[in-house]
């Protein structure tokens, strides 16, 4: 069986809804409703033990893309998350799941806004089969450390891309 992921809020190569987009209050000049989508996967290899999400933009006129959102410790018995799980005033995560920082500088899911007039950019929502119960980390931990975490980790990954241009 092969590891799979899809979404109930956008298809593969579609352009993500106002609903998904930074909210005013971060002051990048958006004003979405900042909800990360639905996701839902299946197909996790023999050994899974948990899962990881995560959102990233390789667009990103930073020199290293921008990490959007980073979720890890998904019990290995869940295999979606709702409509704005990624909001941190929203208790949606099961139970274990940690959101860790962004870089926004804080965890929970932070939606797209590009520079106004950039290209269309992508964020990569990636759904990781994890062979360990747990990463080691806190909620200040960075994307970089868990991605290298993720690195020796991962059993399997399945990837959505969405698009965003303003």
């Amino acid at each position: 069986m092969t590891f799979t992921v899809r979404s109930n809020s956008f298809g593969d190569g579609d352009y993500l809804a106002k609903t998904h987009v930074l909210s005013a209050d971060f002051g990048f000049g958006c004003d979405g409703g900042n909800q990360s989508p639905h996701l839902a996967w299946s197909g996790a290899p023999a050994g899974t033990k948990s899962f990881a999400v995560t959102c990233y933009d390789p667009d990103a006129p930073t020199g290293s893309g921008f990490w959007h959102w980073v979720v890890i410790n998904i019990p290995s018995d869940v295999t979606e998350l709702a409509l704005d799980a990624g909001n941190p005033k929203a208790p949606k995560l099961p139970a274990r799941a940690l959101q860790t920082r962004t870089d926004f500088g804080v965890p929970g899911y932070g939606g797209p806004c590009p520079p106004a007039g950039d290209h269309p950019h992508r964020y990569l929502f990636t759904v990781l089969a994890v062979g360990l119960d747990s990463l080691q980390a806190t909620a200040d931990t960075s994307a970089a450390v868990i991605g290298f975490q993720l690195h020796f980790n991962t059993l399997a990954k399945a990837a959505l891309m969405g698009l965003y241009k303003r």
